[in-house]
């Protein structure tokens, strides 16, 4: 399972514990709900380090990755990067 969907459930699941904790209370419904989103938020910064860290951890290497693709077919769409041709150096002179 990808780490940012693990990362989410957990997010989720303890929105909804914290939630079911607050429901037993006598107040507003939008204020219960807004407890249960901070309260949750501020539980998931401490509980949840591992999956946020192995998450960032998978887009930092995604966007590695990407980064270096982009910058492979930059350089064959310049002509920099032609399979099978030695490369040559740009300050050459073809007289010698």
């Amino acid at each position: 399972m990808s780490a940012a969907v693990k990362y989410t459930l957990g997010r989720i699941g303890l929105f909804v514990l914290v939630l079911a904790a607050l429901w037993l209370v006598d107040m507003n419904l939008f204020l219960r709900l807004m407890l249960a989103l901070v309260f949750s938020a501020a539980l998931s910064f401490f509980l949840l380090k591992g999956w946020r860290d192995e998450m960032a951890g998978e887009m930092a290497e995604s966007s590695a990755r990407r980064r270096g693709e982009k910058e492979r077919l930059r350089s064959a769409l310049a002509g920099e990067d032609q399979p099978g041709e030695p490369e040559k150096p740009r300050d050459a002179d073809p007289t010698r």
